[in-house]
């Protein structure tokens, strides 16, 4: 690791810990640099770094390791570290309720990824979802305990809340990744997006859940505001399964 390497990680891991990087704020030595921007709300805080290296992005993922209050973004030498607050974690874990519900009453197998690091060096992109899930290729990765896309296929479906504008076309990251469906939701609304030659487009119903539309997951996931969450999980599960005698002609 070259010495400019070793100061930003050093610079980046103490702000982190000790305080907040301000908008003027330069990382290095190296006179490229460009300033740094740290946007706070109540739902994200969000801090934009410039010209970090490859090298330097996976030391911080080691230093940093997998319990941190905190998730990166990475594209082509610009670095997103997000901190997420209230209003942006509990619709990510609605929505991770509603998910397993929907697997385990439909019986599709599925795998919880989490927000593992999604990262390939070869294409200088690397990112961490709220959420993210092996439902059609489960069985593939099923009996693994470690997880790598240089040879694993990536998750399925991955969930993106983002309450405030991000800096980085995370989009692009993702499908430069190859993840074949994300559902993006940003406080009010709800979409669906799938990977069709190489770009996302805006789909009505689910790759991986196919029963079920955008708009019904998205009456579901508003409904949180209002409802209790054990109430929430229970009318969704009884939703479902009104859904599966409804396609499937079963009566009984």
């Amino acid at each position: 690791m070259v010495e400019c390497d070793r100061v930003k990680v050093e610079w980046i891991l103490f702000t982190l810990l000790f305080g907040k990087i301000a908008p003027s704020t330069q990382v290095g030595t190296n006179p490229r640099d460009r300033e740094m921007m740290t946007i706070s709300t109540l739902a994200e805080q969000r801090t934009v770094l410039q010209n970090i290296s490859w090298e330097t992005f996976e030391i911080l993922l080691q230093e940093t390791g997998e319990n941190r209050g905190f998730r990166f973004a990475y594209d082509c030498g610009t670095l997103e570290i997000m901190t997420p607050l209230y209003e942006h974690e509990n619709p990510k874990i609605q929505f991770d309720r509603l998910i397993f519900a929907l697997a385990e009453e439909l019986d599709i197998g599925i795998k919880s990824a989490g927000s593992m690091t999604l990262k390939r060096q070869s294409v200088k992109r690397g990112i961490e979802p709220d959420n993210c899930y092996y439902i059609q290729t489960e069985p593939i990765v099923r009996d693994k305990q470690e997880l790598d896309l240089k040879i694993d296929p990536p998750p399925d479906l991955a969930i993106e809340i983002d309450i405030t504008s991000s800096s980085l076309n995370k989009s692009e990251i993702y499908a430069a990744l190859g993840v074949p469906e994300i559902w993006r939701y940003n406080g009010r609304v709800l979409k669906f997006y799938q990977l069709v030659d190489g770009e996302y487009i805006e789909r009505e119903f689910s790759l991986a859940f196919p029963l079920v539309s955008v708009r019904e997951i998205s009456r579901f996931i508003e409904q949180r505001k209002t409802m209790g969450e054990i109430a929430l999980v229970k009318s969704f599960r009884a939703w479902i399964r009104d859904k599966i005698v409804e396609n499937t002609g079963d009566k009984d």
